[in-house]
């Protein structure tokens, strides 16, 4: 598969500047769910733990289109959909009648280059939990592979799990530009009502210890 020049060309500090300009709001969704009243599984962000560094990080790899995302803890092995901002400036996530399927976001580094790279996902749509359901019970120490279009695959060690509310979202430090190869996965998360869905946003924060051919 041909690999997208313009990829090399884009770093974390990208994400960074249009997520400011646009609210911060991670996933524009959020109000999918039908069935139960809270928040599905946000077991590990509900309790935060004693900041910790991350893992010693593995060189960067060059860029290379991801395909797939498997996270061994949680029963996730998805295959990954690129995805964009809507109109409004919104990150996307892949179509609500795909609930197996994660996005990653193209406007960033591909995973395992130096820099943050974006996968998203639904934690639930009106037929029940989706791909991303149980992202807030990762725990330190889980890895998290994607696939990628070169053969190889980028494995990530996760070092944070995090329950961040959509107002006033710290984006600056979420996205900060690392030298290192890191991994952000973002779901819905929090109290839900039916006027407003999430309060939240649960995001896992990994980075690239491994490299599998």
């Amino acid at each position: 598969m041909a690999v997208d020049s313009a990829y090399g060309r884009r770093g974390a500090w990208g994400v960074v500047a249009i997520l400011l300009l646009v609210g911060v709001h991670l996933v524009r969704g959020g109000t999918e769910q039908l069935t139960a009243p809270g928040p599905p599984q946000p077991l590990a962000a509900d309790a935060p733990a004693p900041a910790a560094p991350p893992p010693p990080a593995r060189a960067g790899l060059p860029a290379s289109a991801p395909l797939a995302v498997t996270i061994p803890a949680i029963g996730v092995d998805a295959p990954l959909t690129r995805v964009g901002l809507d109109a409004d400036g919104w990150l996307e996530a892949p179509p609500a009648g795909h609930p197996d399927r994660a996005g990653w976001y193209g406007g960033a580094v591909t995973p395992g280059e130096p820099g943050t790279a974006v996968l998203t996902g639904h934690v639930d749509t009106p037929a029940g939990p989706a791909v991303f359901h149980s992202l807030g019970a990762l725990t330190r120490g889980r890895t998290v592979e994607v696939r990628r279009a070169d053969g190889r695959t980028a494995v990530f060690t996760v070092h944070a799990v995090e329950l961040l509310p959509k107002d006033g979202f710290p984006a600056d430090r979420v996205y900060a530009s690392t030298r290192a190869p890191e991994l952000r996965l973002i779901t819905c998360g929090g109290t839900y009502s039916r006027a407003t869905g999430y309060t939240g946003n649960v995001v896992v924060s990994a980075r690239l210890t491994d490299l599998r051919a």
